[in-house]
């Protein structure tokens, strides 16, 4: 691609859908051309509301629409295959919200889609675009904390969420886990890389889903990480890495931080802040700029957002929900059967 503006369409119209097109209409080499809905009246107010010239009423119109570069899939995350496989299979190049899919399994399908047609697919892990978390895992590749020892990180709503939400139906991949957890687990492979060993605890619901769970990581290195998720209580939503020669403390919002202070035995703490040109703290501008970027130098994945890390990343949360005993319906286990009952089964934690 070497227009100077990219297209995009977008397919799904909830809450994140509207706050990532807020960002890019405001871009000015970003052009949002169509957004689609299995329900037209969604596409057409939605379409409304951020002046988008097409609406569709069903996925298949946005995924061959030619005049579209690349779509951002919103969707719940138990639908991100079928949608982001949809549009790998008309040609267009995709950035799929997180949880990238419900499982590893999933997520290698669509991956290999990407890669057998050329197309360029990344997950919408913003926090890794964060310039502040860029720097900060430059600080640490660089040894500004020498040899990584543990790592903490929590995401927490305090809820309560009835069983009718989202976030508590199987049927969409309900839970802390894919919807929260992602992002404590993702900051830990970013500093360490796929951990070696998985140990996990839950409490779920009565649908099947985790209401709140925790994992210890382990590596060879010797390093830890403990991350937690929670749909019952208000977590600090903090995060911090150790090291054998300082550490490195993010305040709350860690996943898309302004601010980190880094601790360096026998210096002054140092704080490192974002800049102007960072924008606000809860901008998704830089996934999308990164998309664009990589579009134009003809990338068919993006190196800040790299498809095996995906794919490391759901096996971990796969390895987390099968200590916890989460499955959801449709998922084959261990024997290659399938939950063709529609419920979820559980295992005790």
């Amino acid at each position: 691609m070497t227009e100077q503006r990219v297209r995009w369409g977008i397919l799904a119209t909830g809450g994140i859908a509207a706050a990532f097109t807020a960002d890019l209409v405001d871009l000015p080499d970003a052009e949002v051309v169509a957004v689609a809905s299995r329900r037209e009246e969604s596409a057409k107010g939605f379409a409304e509301r951020f002046g988008i010239p097409r609406a569709y009423g069903d996925w298949n119109s946005l995924a061959r629409d030619e005049d579209v570069d690349v779509v951002y899939v919103a969707t719940p995350h138990s639908a991100h295959r079928a949608a982001a496989g949809l549009c790998l299979e008309a040609g267009r190049n995709v950035l799929c919200e997180k949880a990238f899919t419900l499982n590893a399994r999933e997520a290698e399908e669509l991956v290999a889609l990407a890669r057998e047609r050329g197309s360029f697919l990344m997950e919408a892990m913003w926090m890794y675009c964060n310039p502040l978390i860029r720097r900060l895992a430059g600080l640490v590749r660089d040894g500004a904390v020498g040899d990584v020892r543990s790592v903490h990180a929590d995401f927490g709503l305090a809820g309560p969420f009835p069983p009718s939400h989202r976030l508590r139906d199987p049927l969409q991949g309900g839970g802390a886990l894919l919807d929260l957890g992602v992002y404590p687990v993702s900051f830990a492979h970013l500093l360490l890389g796929e951990p070696t060993d998985v140990a996990a605890r839950a409490v779920l619901s009565e649908e099947g889903v985790d209401l709140q769970t925790g994992a210890l990581l382990s590596w060879d290195s010797g390093a830890l990480a403990s991350v937690h998720c929670s749909l019952v209580g208000g977590t600090a939503t903090t995060a911090s890495v150790t090291g054998s020669l300082g550490r490195i403390d993010i305040p709350y919002g860690f996943f898309h931080t302004d601010r980190f202070v880094l601790h360096r035995d026998g210096r002054e703490p140092e704080e490192f802040t974002a800049g102007p040109e960072d924008g606000t703290r809860a901008g998704l501008k830089h996934e999308a700029l990164e998309v664009m970027r990589a579009l134009r130098a003809g990338e068919t994945e993006s190196p800040l957002v790299p498809l095996d890390g995906t794919l490391a990343v759901m096996r971990t949360l796969d390895a987390i929900r099968e200590r916890v005993g989460v499955r959801y319906p449709g998922e084959t286990d261990e024997t290659g059967e399938s939950d063709e009952t529609g419920e979820t089964e559980l295992t005790p934690a």
